[in-house]
């Protein structure tokens, strides 16, 4: 029997009733358990702004190189083709990406970089909304995990509020004729944050490694988001809800570009990890560490950072 990616409509959880509600998060915690992916339906982010933000996304990365790399800041703005990699792994992934980030703010507890905005007009309007609602569907996913880990479901709202969540627009080029056969478009990794909230791709290849060792397509309508939980939550679950290796393979169809847009949910840096309570069973995995301190160590190890 194929097993496939559950899919849940996000509607259940915010206009259901209570019974409706509480499968909902019964789904969800299942979900990410035994796959670390679910497929959500019925979102709040409007399928106009999905298609927008695609259309200013293929603009954008169709600039000359020189003049996307005047905007090659850091971890805001963009990154160029070949720098990351996956964490253990020498070979750099084929992708360039633009990162956006929360906009800095006098009454933030941290210090957050300026965003970086191409001269590319409706792209900061755009991606602002998208960064707000994908931002807002973050948060009522983990309102819907928390009573399934012993909490109040408004626990990780002061968590992520001001979080320093990072919306990723990439874009993954033709494969180069010379590009050395180790490289992949996204090799086989992790994600560092809470959960990721992935806008469907435009093209194949995103793949979840399936708890028999086999590697699953994850495919599904472009208006539908994808979401996985990453090794933050899987630290202060005590791996309750794990996090689950994926990778993005090279296109077996025509060598053309895909796009994608992943927004990492990340709380705030003064965040500890350490594990909670309720899921400590036979005591802790992971050493206790604040979120700032273990997204230092890992994009130190994925080439971001020094």
């Amino acid at each position: 029997m194929s097993r496939n990616v559950p899919e849940l409509s996000l509607k259940a959880f915010t206009h259901g009733d209570g019974a409706a509600r509480a499968q909902f998060s019964i789904d969800l915690m299942a979900g990410l358990q035994d796959y670390g992916f679910i497929i959500l339906k019925d979102h709040n982010v409007p399928v106009d702004l999905l298609n927008r933000a695609y259309s200013l996304a293929e603009r954008v990365f169709a600039l000359p190189d020189a003049e996307k790399r005047r905007h090659a800041k850091g971890l805001r703005g963009y990154t160029p083709f070949g720098v990351e990699h996956a964490k253990d792994n020498p070979h750099a992934d084929l992708k360039e990406f633009w990162q956006i980030g929360r906009e800095p703010r006098s009454d933030l507890a941290e210090a957050l970089p300026p965003n970086v905005w191409p001269d590319q007009p409706g792209f900061q309007e755009t991606f602002s909304a998208l960064f707000a609602g994908l931002d807002q569907t973050g948060a009522l996913l983990l309102r819907a995990l928390a009573p399934g880990l012993g909490l109040d479901e408004g626990y990780f709202d002061p968590l992520v509020k001001d979080g320093t969540s990072i919306l990723r627009v990439l874009h993954y080029p033709p494969i180069p004729g010379d590009a050395d056969p180790g490289c992949v478009r996204s090799a086989a990794h992790e994600d560092i944050n809470f959960i990721t909230i992935l806008v469907a791709a435009k093209g194949a290849g995103l793949q979840l490694l399936d708890r028999d060792g086999t590697w699953m397509p994850v495919e599904t309508a472009q208006s539908n988001l994808i979401v996985d939980s990453g090794d933050m939550l899987a630290r202060l679950t005590n791996g309750v809800i794990p996090s689950t290796t994926h990778r993005v393979v090279n296109p077996d169809g025509p060598n053309v570009s895909r796009y994608s847009m992943p927004f990492f949910l990340h709380p705030t840096s003064a965040t500890s990890l350490e594990v909670l309570p309720s899921c400590l069973g036979d005591g802790a995995k992971f050493p206790p560490i604040t979120a700032g301190a273990f997204l230092d160590e890992r994009l130190k190890a994925i080439g971001l950072a020094k």
